[in-house]
């Protein structure tokens, strides 16, 4: 069982620009307006907590994956992979100078059923979140 989210967005800025944004842990709460505050440095192999509006308790999760300005994956869930999240920033720059955008994650695990029903639905944040984004690299 998994349950899966996604938002996809065409962004008219450069993908530095847009890179610079996302791995700017304290400036999330000013763009994206689920976000309460990043704790860390968001960085090849750091651990950084997110605290958001969608639920009282923290998320620690793990830079798993960083290649700058194309991919990032942020891993957090229980030990033994018995509940996992994995959200995936993916930029892909296209021949017109936009960035096509996607947030994504995937819940997994053994436990997954015992925590579905406790799970929000990330389809209205992940939008929010590639709106947000998208206004601040514009805006930029």
């Amino acid at each position: 069982m998994m349950k899966t989210y996604s938002a996809t967005i065409m962004i008219d800025a450069p993908v530095e620009t847009i890179w610079a944004i996302l791995t700017d842990a304290a400036g999330y709460p000013s763009w994206d307006p689920w976000a309460v505050k990043i704790e860390g440095v968001i960085a090849a192999g750091a651990t950084i907590t997110a605290y958001t509006k969608l639920s009282p308790r923290a998320f620690p999760v793990k830079i798993s994956e960083f290649v700058p300005e194309r991919l990032m994956i942020w891993k957090g869930g229980m030990p033994l992979g018995l509940f996992t999240g994995v959200r995936r920033f993916t930029l892909t720059p296209k021949a017109d100078g936009a960035v096509e955008f996607t947030i994504g994650e995937v819940f997994s695990g053994p436990l997954l059923p015992l925590f579905a029903g406790s799970l929000p639905d990330m389809t209205q944040p992940f939008a929010d979140f590639a709106a947000g984004l998208k206004a601040r690299a514009e805006d930029s």
